[in-house]
């Protein structure tokens, strides 16, 4: 007859496998509780809580893991956070690279390779600007010929007219140049010009077709308004011919009154005079450029051109305007 003492034994030895078990993990989980967290533990475990599983890491470290990962991987600050470049403002477009800003902004006489200057996004931001104009010329003029413009397109996407821009805005002072530039308000016209062309590449890379649509026609619309009042810029030495023929006076002149600049960029003074009578003179970058704006001196002084709200605009007597070009 067994023994009650033998069943008990029995029923003992068969839950003391799991019932030891038991003990090590809670004296094991005990004793590295009880070394890292200290009284702050005791005071977590008076409150009810999920037991977490062996070897899980409390839910309040996660977070802290994440961050640690996003910034390693380089992601993007809190917007807002990010440091406002004032260049922005004067260029007008805000660069989600600003790299690509600075590469725009360097002329090959400073960067140690042609690679890391503005070169090549002067390549680029040529094809872009003449495919901006051709288009904007093309779906706003619908009455104007291929011929007109074509040689609109020409005028506007001209060396003269790309430095004259980034003069007018001032992004000249913006460029980095090697010593042998002498200093950013002597430039010659090719490198402002190609500092325009490659602004238009570096917005057109960093902010799209739409961003440099933009950045170019802001600058350009007054151009091809005064440009449109006044027919093309060639033809206002061609204007004033005519009104000095038709009034008797005879063939207008043009005397070179100054001239500033090194060799091989002069500006130049010009003075248009028909008769006795001498007119305004206009400073130029070129002789070309500074008779042109004497011309128009002259026939703003005559009465044949009015200041509207987009420029000059030319009225000529009918009799002359039926001779026009």
């Amino acid at each position: 007859m067994p023994s009650k003492r033998s069943s008990t034994a029995s029923s003992a030895g068969k839950g003391s496998g799991p019932a030891k078990s038991s003990r090590k993990r809670g004296s094991t989980s005990g004793s590295k509780s009880g070394s890292k967290s200290g009284s702050t533990s005791a005071a977590r475990a008076t409150t009810p809580s999920k037991p977490l599983r062996p070897g899980a890491s409390p839910a309040t470290s996660r977070p802290r893991t994440g961050r640690k990962r996003a910034d390693a991987a380089g992601t993007a600050p809190v917007p807002g956070t990010e440091r406002h470049d004032e260049r922005f403002d004067l260029i007008g477009h805000v660069f989600a690279d600003a790299g690509l800003m600075r590469l725009a902004l360097t002329h090959a006489s400073v960067s140690d390779t042609r690679m890391a200057s503005n070169e090549r996004l002067e390549f680029l931001g040529d094809a872009v600007l003449g495919q901006v104009i051709c288009e904007h010329l093309y779906q706003r003029y619908p009455d104007r010929l291929e011929g007109d413009l074509t040689k609109l397109k020409s005028y506007l996407v001209s060396r003269e007219m790309c430095a004259q821009l980034v003069r007018e805005a001032g992004f000249h002072r913006l460029m980095s140049i090697g010593k042998g530039m002498i200093s950013v308000e002597q430039l010659p016209k090719s490198v402002l010009a190609g500092l325009f062309e490659s602004l238009v590449g570096a917005i057109y890379l960093d902010g799209g077709s739409e961003a440099a649509r933009a950045f170019v026609l802001r600058h350009m619309e007054p151009h091809i308004e005064r440009t449109l009042q006044l027919g093309h810029q060639e033809n206002y030495k061609s204007v004033l011919q005519q009104l000095a023929q038709q009034a008797g006076l005879g063939s207008p002149t043009y005397s070179v009154l100054d001239e500033r600049g090194p060799d091989h960029e002069k500006n130049f003074e010009i003075r248009a005079q028909i008769g006795e009578r001498a007119f305004t003179s206009c400073w130029g970058m070129s002789k070309k450029a500074a008779e042109q704006g004497a011309a128009l001196h002259a026939l703003r002084e005559l009465g044949f051109v009015v200041d509207g709200p987009t420029g000059p605009q030319v009225q000529l007597p009918q009799a002359i305007a039926d001779t026009m070009p």
